[in-house]
């Protein structure tokens, strides 16, 4: 999982299948990320991928998946800001998952 292929273009991906270089992801790199995990991105997705950006701006780091909880809460309310909704979208890992379909690192607490 060195390498990805998205419209022409060849994105390094680290040993785990994160981007070598956050600055490279897009919309489309997301997409193909999702889809090598056997995803279709929804607008629930991308509401959650665009939070964990701000996230990341904001905090400098990859949320664990209770800050991530509860940053979704505090940002869009408790519905979507529970482990079930977001367990439901990314497949049991949200904070591993998520953080790689938004481009950032893989978070340092998550093995």
């Amino acid at each position: 999982m060195s390498d990805l292929q998205v419209n022409g273009q060849t994105i390094a991906l680290d040993k785990d299948g994160y981007l070598a270089d956050r600055h490279d992801w897009n919309d489309a790199i997301a997409a193909a990320l999702a889809a090598r995990e056997g995803l279709e991105l929804t607008a629930e997705h991308w509401e959650i991928l665009h939070l964990l950006q701000a996230f990341y701006a904001e905090f400098q780091l990859s949320p664990a998946t209770r800050p991530l909880i509860k940053y979704v809460a505090l940002k869009l309310g408790p519905d979507k800001g529970n482990s079930l909704h977001l367990n439901r979208l990314f497949k049991g890992t949200p904070a591993k998952l998520a953080a790689k379909l938004a481009g950032l690192p893989k978070p340092t607490n998550c093995i």
